[in-house]
This record gives C-alpha cells, sequence and structure tokens, in this order.
C-alpha cells in the first residue's frame, strides 16, 4: 500500500479515535457563576447544591461571583462561554425574568442564550412592618395605607428585585400607594426596616425570622401561595386578604446554548439528585429555601408565566432601571 493511501486511511480513523478517547462529562474542574455578592441567599443555594453535585460527579464544582447589573454581567458571562458543560449559572428570576424588562440592550439574547437545566428552589418573603407602624395583620395594614396613601414607606433590595416588585404587585393588586426607598441588597434593606428608618417591605424569611423573635418587626403575611415551612402562624397574604397574590425569589440552574442533550441530561440528574438529598434539602429548608428539582421540559412555561407576569407589572407601574 502506498504511503499516500496509508495517510488517508489514517486521517480517516482520527475523528473515530478521539471519540473513543473521549473521557465522559465531567473530567474536570465546572465553574459555576453566581451572579450576586457573597454571603446572599443565591450565594448559599450555590454553595450548598454544587458541594453535592461535586460529590456525586467526582469532580470539583468552583463558585465564582460576578455581581452587577442585577446580576446581567454574571448572565452575559456564562452566555458566551462555550457550551460545554464546564461553565454554568445559579440565576434568580430578578434577572432571567425582570432585567429583560429594566434593561433594553443587554450584552446577550435573554430568550436563547442559555440552556435550562433545573429550576432548583424557591425562596418566599414575609412582609413586615416595623413595630411603630400601629396594625397588627394584613387587614388592619391595608386599611391604613387606604387611609393614608403614599405615606407609608417600604425599603427593597434595589429597583427590580423581587422585594421590590413584589411590593409593586401588591400595591397594583391592593390599590394603595407608598413611597419606595431602595438600598443597595436585602441586608441593608432589612437593616433599614430594623431601624424604622421605613414602615414595612419584604424581606427574606430566614432574615425575618430572629427579628420577629424578637419583636423588632411584626409579620403581616407570607408572599407565597403556601405557608412557609419555618413560619406557619404567619398567614400568606392570599389567604390574608389579597386572593392571587404571590411572589418569590427563584433560583436556577442555566448553561450557555447549544449544550449537548446528554450533558443537560447528566446535570439535571444532579441537581435532582442534590435537592431530594437528606443533606442538601435540609440545608436549604434552614436557609428558607423550597427545594424544586423541576425538568428542562418544565422550563419554558415557567418562564413564560415569570417573564409575562414581571413585565406587566413593571410597564403598568412605569418602574425604570436606574440611570
Amino acid at each position: 500500500m502506498s504511503l499516500s493511501r496509508r495517510l488517508v486511511l489514517a486521517a480517516a480513523a482520527l475523528p473515530g479515535l478521539a471519540r473513543a478517547q473521549e473521557a465522559p462529562y465531567p473530567n474536570r474542574t465546572v465553574t459555576v457563576i453566581n451572579p450576586w455578592p457573597a454571603g446572599g441567599s443565591s450565594d448559599s443555594v450555590t454553595r450548598i447544591l454544587v458541594q453535592r453535585m461535586a460529590t456525586d460527579m467526582g469532580q470539583p464544582f468552583v463558585v465564582e461571583n460576578r455581581p452587577g447589573a442585577t446580576g446581567t454581567l454574571g448572565h452575559a458571562a456564562v452566555a458566551r462561554a462555550r457550551p460545554d458543560g464546564y461553565t454554568l449559572l445559579l440565576g434568580t428570576n430578578s434577572t432571567f425574568a425582570i432585567a429583560p424588562h429594566l434593561y433594553p440592550s443587554l450584552p446577550y439574547d435573554y430568550e436563547n442564550a442559555f440552556t435550562p437545566i433545573s429550576l432548583v428552589g424557591t425562596n418566599p418573603q414575609i412582609f413586615c412592618v416595623h413595630p411603630s407602624v400601629p396594625v397588627q395583620d394584613f387587614a388592619g395594614f391595608l386599611a391604613k395605607a387606604r387611609a393614608e396613601p403614599d405615606k407609608l414607606s417600604f425599603q427593597s433590595s434595589g429597583i427590580g428585585g423581587t422585594s421590590h416588585l413584589a411590593t409593586e404587585l401588591l400595591m397594583s393588586m391592593a390599590g394603595i400607594r407608598m413611597l419606595h426607598v431602595p438600598y443597595r441588597g436585602g441586608g441593608p434593606a432589612a437593616q433599614a426596616l430594623l431601624t424604622g428608618e421605613v414602615n414595612c417591605g419584604f424581606v427574606d424569611v430566614i432574615t425575618a425570622l430572629p427579628f420577629l423573635r424578637g419583636q423588632q418587626m411584626r409579620a403581616i403575611g407570607v408572599s407565597s401561595t403556601a405557608r412557609a415551612p419555618l413560619a406557619p402562624d404567619v398567614p400568606t397574604i392570599a389567604e390574608a386578604g389579597l386572593p392571587g397574590f404571590q411572589s418569590s425569589t427563584d433560583f436556577a440552574m442555566l448553561a450557555p446554548a447549544g449544550l449537548p442533550p446528554a450533558i443537560v441530561a447528566r446535570l439535571h440528574a444532579a441537581v435532582v439528585a442534590a435537592v431530594h438529598s437528606v443533606e442538601v434539602r435540609t440545608k436549604l429548608e434552614a436557609a428558607g429555601i423550597e427545594p424544586v428539582g423541576g425538568s428542562p421540559a418544565e422550563w419554558p412555561a415557567y418562564y413564560q408565566r415569570e417573564f409575562t407576569r414581571w413585565g406587566e407589572i413593571i410597564r403598568s407601574r412605569g418602574i425604570r432601571a436606574p440611570s
């Protein structure tokens, strides 16, 4: 056989040889980008989840915090990454469902830039008032807010955050008006309510609990459709007088668009195994997070509901991103 013929045959065999030698996914470190600062609820969920995924998948999972612009900087970084399963995103609905309505010139295609892996969990919030506000329940709060429009002030973690839009939704559904005072994050917002700088606002369950026990805040209602397991005595806002009200901070694992189906399935199975494990579920629930473990097939319907709902609130309330 001639040399040229042998070279042709060898070249033809190379793709098959490469596939045979290719190691199964994952075979090196996986980076999970959390687009929020370290120490918050998103960061906690990410680290609890990936610690178990690393154990189950046999490779290190490294969390990289890339905060900024309501989470869109971290989303942009993942959108630009190779769709090989080694760069992932733990995003929240404040970015994937809300930010596109506030930032019309995002550096990525928010509808097509990502492959869904799983809706990981959801975090209800408690609507709280400062003890100086003379109301004891949600009905009393509504009566006072309606009698004194624009007199009460509410805090939020920032314009476009879920605590902000949950209150805008509440005002829209209840027909009340209050003054919005945004802060840079949930911690400073909760502190403002604690000191009486503002009158009321939504606070993450795990953040609110010690202040409720110490009577430094008063719980008025929970934002989710079911009572929070950590605060079972606090009624939902829906049952307390505003039927149909629902809001939460939702956490989802996403990957760059074009991720191969086999890797999607591998990652989804790892997420579901993690959130259903006693270890992870216990840690998430202790942090006030309700585990979900949704499938990629369920994502489009969920995403469309969240995207449409918050888009309508943003347009109807005339909410604008900070300049």
